[in-house]
């Protein structure tokens, strides 16, 4: 045993690939009893569990009933043709759950149960050990699985902020990280064949454990990851309505609740399914594309999963360039114009975008992006501005987007922001960085460049004219007012 718990210490993550993460250790509940090969054996006794108890932060306990727990012999100490039969009493002996809340009740069983829960762990820790997993045993290993983990998860409190706040871990963990452990086995066993086990794992327990994103715990979710990307790859049945459900999930938070944890993970493994999406792109997965990924833009929270969604962006350009139109038309409808950090990141997912951005899709945006583009150079916050500015930096994008060829349209655009930082700016980094940007444009171009320095001072000089005719519009208005003895002091 102590060697299966030096084996999995280290912590689930997931990788850009879809989470595809190593598991993590159980959590470490050591206690002063005897011990046999490691694993704490309690003296022989009946457990009584407690009655039922309202939870608060951890999930909702489902049992109310007394329960008798006895000790079983050990797995390693039966006869092979009686372990499949005790395997299955200690599957049903993990069924029995307790309460959390008060630490001190019945440690003794919680510790039990722990221990049992690492021996069958273990046990199939290995491919002989594997082989227990048998058609017969898997509706108590799916039922087993489903009553520790598929819960009822505790509502958030209104005032939570996943972008300041600690999460609330889960009082359970020592229990549910070992079943999580135990199942990851048994999906990635090569014992498991697929078209068996989904009679058992059916869609409806799909859905509930994509209901499990939303656990405030990052360890939970982190293991709920990585287990979801394995199932998606052993039941290819299942692949269209996971990614359904995983769209719904979304739609939920975009369009009704505004709240979930668990977005960041979903995209992650998202991030994994878009890099085997075949060419070229059926039309469910760019309106998956269209429907709930570009949406996901708008949110206020954005900015938890942004790197992920980026991600998912990124990897629907690289299999169809084409989409680069809805996208970016997707970026400009949700652009946060009232917050500068955010404008920040979607400058640079921006840019990741135009990186692969050619002429015949460039065509369709280019007004709309020249536009954007010019609004960020006029922004009153500096970073803004600078992260705009250094789109000229990109080699890529002076290839294509900004090159030469696009000049005479996209000068126009730019020029008035341009020549303002220039003329002076209290960043001197922006200040420089336009003047830089001027100057290329005069030594590529002279005669388009004076074309636009004119067409701006005649717009300048036609502002002034307008805001003197309407300072003398307001004067006149009030000297009226004063006329006929209105206080226009106290207006």
């Amino acid at each position: 045993m102590k060697g299966f718990l030096n084996k999995v210490q280290t912590k689930v993550t997931g990788g850009k690939n879809g989470g595809e993460g190593k598991p993590v250790a159980a959590a470490d509940g050591k206690a002063g009893a005897a011990s046999n090969n490691g694993i704490e054996v309690t003296p022989k006794a009946d457990i009584l569990l407690p009655k039922k108890h309202d939870r608060r932060r951890a999930s909702l306990s489902r049992h109310n009933k007394m329960v008798a727990i006895k000790e079983l012999s050990l797995l390693s100490e039966t006869p092979m043709l009686k372990r499949e039969a005790l395997f299955r009493q200690k599957l049903e002996l993990c069924c029995t759950m307790f309460d959390f809340d008060d630490p001190e009740s019945d440690v003794r069983g919680k510790e039990m149960k722990r221990e049992t829960l690492l021996e069958l762990a273990e046990y199939v820790n290995s491919p002989s050990g594997q082989k227990i997993f048998t058609e017969s045993l898997m509706p108590d290993i799916v039922k087993m699985v489903s009553t520790n983990l598929l819960r009822t998860l505790p509502p958030q409190t209104e005032d939570y902020d996943p972008e300041e706040d600690e999460p609330a871990m889960e009082v359970m963990w020592p229990h549910l990280q070992v079943v999580y452990e135990f199942f990851l086995r048994f999906i990635v066993s090569n014992e498991v064949n697929g078209k068996v086990a989904k009679r058992f794992v059916d869609q409806n327990f799909i859905k509930r454990w994509i209901e499990l994103f939303d656990a405030e715990d990052p360890r939970e979710r982190d293991y709920v990851k990585t287990v979801l990307h394995r199932m998606y790859g052993k039941f290819m049945s299942y692949r269209s309505s996971i990614r359904k459900i995983i769209s719904q999930v979304f739609f939920r938070f975009i369009y009704e609740t505004g709240r979930h944890n668990g977005i960041a993970e979903l995209l992650e493994i998202l991030g994994s399914i878009i890099n085997g999406f075949a060419i070229p792109l059926k039309k469910e997965h760019i309106q998956f594309l269209e429907r709930a990924l570009i949406p996901l833009h708008k949110p206020r929270g954005v900015a938890v999963y942004h790197p992920q969604l980026s991600y998912c962006v990124s990897q629907y350009v690289e299999k169809d360039p084409e989409t680069i139109v809805p996208i970016v038309q997707g970026l400009v409808r949700y652009w946060p114009w009232t917050n500068a950090a955010k404008q920040v990141l979607f400058l640079n997912e921006l840019e990741e975008v135009l990186e692969l951005c050619r002429g015949e899709q460039l065509t369709q945006i280019q007004d709309s992006l020249y536009r954007l583009l010019a609004a960020c150079l006029s922004s009153s916050h500096f970073q803004v501005a600078e992260r705009a500015l250094y789109f000229w930096n990109s080699e890529h994008l002076c290839v294509n987007v900004l090159s030469q060829a696009k000049a005479p349209i996209l000068l126009p655009y730019v020029f008035g922001p341009l020549s303002k930082s220039a003329a002076g700016h209290w960043n001197q980094a922006v200040e420089q960085l336009a003047q830089s940007i001027l100057k290329m444009y005069m030594e590529m171009d002279q005669a388009l460049y004076d074309k636009c320095s004119r067409e701006y001072a005649e717009k300048q000089k036609k502002l002034d004219q307008e805001r003197e005719a309407a300072a003398t519009k307001w004067k006149s208005i009030l000297d009226q007012a004063v006329a006929a003895g209105i206080d226009v002091h106290n207006l």
